[in-house]
C-alpha cells in the first residue's frame, strides 16, 4: 500500500533552479533582443526548471551625459554613416517579437535606471525582470528617455514598485552599490548583454532561444 506514495514522489521531484545573472545595460538594444530570446527559452522550459533572474548594471558609455540628447544626433555622431543600417537592422529585428523600434526622442546616462534596477532587486526582487522589460519597451518602442526621473517613478509605480520614488529623489542612493555591482559583475565584461548561468556557463550576446536552453541542460 506505499507504492501510490512512491509513485507521486517521483512525479513531483522538485525542479532545478536555473540561476542566470545578467549584465546589460538600458539603452543596448541587443540587450533587450537577448531578453526576449531568454524568455522564449525559459518558457519552453519552465516545466523542467525554476528560473531565478537577477540584472546588473552595465554601461555602454558611463560619459554620456546626465541631460537628455537627441538620440539620432548622438548615434549620428557615434556610428557615423553606418547609422541608418544599424537602425534599419534594429527595426527589422524588433518587427520579429511585434514590436516597432523607436529611433525618436532622447539617450543619455543610465545611472538612474541602474540605480531602480538595483532597488528593485533587493527590494521587490521578483519584479526586476518586468522592471527591465518596461523599461526597455518605454525607451525603444515609446520614445521615452531613460534618464528621465519621472519615467522612472511611472515606470515603478506602474508595477508598484513600493519606495522607488523617495529612493530616486535622492541622487546618491545607490551611486556607491551600482559601482560596487559594476565592479563584481562586469570587471571582466567587454560587451553586453553577458550571461552567467548558474555560476559557471557563460554567454554572451543576443543568443537566440535554443542557445539558452542547451546552456540550461549545461549548467
Amino acid at each position: 500500500k506505499d507504492l501510490p506514495m512512491a509513485e507521486s514522489a517521483s512525479n513531483t521531484a522538485p525542479k532545478k533552479l536555473i540561476q542566470i545573472d545578467v549584465g546589460s545595460d538600458t539603452v543596448c538594444p541587443w540587450c533587450f533582443v537577448g531578453k526576449k530570446n531568454l524568455d522564449k527559452a525559459i518558457d519552453a522550459s519552465k516545466d523542467q526548471y525554476n528560473f531565478e533572474i537577477r540584472w546588473h548594471p552595465f554601461f555602454l558609455d558611463a560619459s554620456a551625459p546626465k541631460e537628455g540628447v537627441n538620440k539620432k544626433e548622438f548615434y549620428r555622431q557615434k556610428f557615423g554613416n553606418r547609422v541608418e543600417g544599424m537602425f534599419t537592422r534594429m527595426s527589422e529585428i524588433f518587427g520579429g517579437f511585434g514590436l516597432e523600434y523607436d529611433t525618436s526622442g532622447l539617450t543619455g546616462n543610465t545611472l538612474d535606471s541602474h540605480r531602480l534596477i538595483h532597488y528593485t532587486g533587493k527590494h521587490a526582487p521578483e519584479k526586476q525582470h518586468s522592471l527591465v522589460e518596461e523599461l526597455c519597451l518605454g525607451y525603444f518602442t515609446q520614445g521615452k528617455f531613460i534618464g528621465d526621473r519621472e519615467f522612472l517613478v511611472e515606470t515603478a509605480k506602474k508595477l508598484s514598485i513600493e519606495g522607488a520614488e523617495e529612493y530616486l529623489s535622492e541622487p546618491n542612493n545607490g551611486v556607491t552599490e551600482v559601482k560596487e555591482e559594476m565592479e563584481k559583475y562586469s570587471r571582466n565584461i567587454t560587451g553586453v548583454p553577458h550571461y552567467t548561468i548558474n555560476g559557471k556557463v557563460k554567454l554572451s550576446g543576443a543568443q537566440p532561444p535554443e542557445t539558452f536552453q542547451s546552456a540550461f541542460e549545461a549548467a
